[in-house]
């Protein structure tokens, strides 16, 4: 079994600064693409920014700036530092990762979800 479990969602003011945590945990081989998605109601989740096995990363055009994602392999933990929030932002915030449970065998896993609220 895998699970993703993120932390550090919250309400936070404009302007204002959240990190994102998500640790990958359970029986699996390795972790590849990790990356942070985000939905408001009624909207299909988009994808916020990813980061490679190897440290490459995607950001959508406007996050970029604000956000970034970094992760760190020895703890299997992808991170999103969102500085400058606007009330746009406010959303469920998803992690998902592309595991190999075993070799040549990849799934993608998501987490529960953590809300981040930025209102004034």
């Amino acid at each position: 079994q895998v699970d993703l479990v993120e932390s550090g969602g919250g309400m936070v003011q404009p302007g204002g600064s959240l990190r994102l945590s998500c640790v990958a945990s359970g029986s699996f081989f390795s972790v590849d693409t990790m990356g942070w998605y985000r939905q408001i109601p009624g909207n299909q989740r988009e994808l916020v920014a990813s980061i490679t096995g190897g440290g490459r990363t995607n950001y959508t055009d406007s996050e970029s700036g604000r956000f970034t994602i970094s992760r760190d392999n020895t703890k299997n933990t992808v991170y999103l530092q969102m500085n400058s929030l606007k009330p746009e932002d406010t959303a469920v915030y998803y992690c998902n990762a592309r595991i190999f449970r075993y070799p040549y065998v990849p799934s993608t896993y998501w987490g529960q979800g953590t809300q981040v609220a930025v209102s004034s």
